[in-house]
């Protein structure tokens, strides 16, 4: 156990190799050391284009309020005869 809420138990082993099983709630994320590394990898390079392009997030959560806009106005209901 870890905590209260992680469990970790040996599901088989064969030779050298060991599988395991992780028990833990959705809000704590579980992931193999490369999927992890990955992970961390894409956030940062997400982060390290957000600040070269200076507010560029900003200005596409306008754009998308104004396609979200366009598509309500688009997509009003007709009556039925």
């Amino acid at each position: 156990m870890i905590g209260d809420d992680v469990e970790i138990i040996i599901v088989d082993v064969r030779g050298d190799k060991v599988r395991l099983g992780i028990t833990a709630p959705k809000c704590i994320p579980v992931h193999r050391r490369e999927i992890y590394d990955a992970i961390q990898r894409e956030k940062s390079e997400k982060k390290e284009s957000q600040k070269e392009q200076g507010k560029e997030p900003q200005a596409r959560k306008e754009e998308k309020t104004g396609q979200q806009q366009d598509q309500e106005t688009h997509h009003q209901p007709t009556e039925k005869p």
